[in-house]
């Protein structure tokens, strides 16, 4: 069971490593194995949790009227 294990440990021992004698790699593995783990997470969070929801999307086009359209006259559009 040792042996099964012996990879973890030593993986253990080079982060504890790592945070004593270069903090600025350890913390950059750190901050690169919580971004896609938050990724994740937050959304979920945030929707269940907090009752986010999102924005009305945006009007891509001007709403027309429903009523009929008066033709134009004058400017010499006859």
């Amino acid at each position: 069971m040792a042996s099964i294990l012996s990879p973890f440990r030593r993986g253990y021992r080079h982060l504890q490593y790592l945070a004593h004698e270069q903090p600025v790699i350890f913390y950059s593995c750190a901050i690169g194995l919580a971004g896609p783990v938050l990724a994740l997470t937050v959304p979920v969070v945030r929707r269940n949790w907090l009752g986010y929801t999102p924005a009305e999307p945006i009007p891509t086009t001007y709403p027309v009227p429903k009523r009929p359209r008066k033709p134009v006259q004058g400017y010499e559009d006859e």
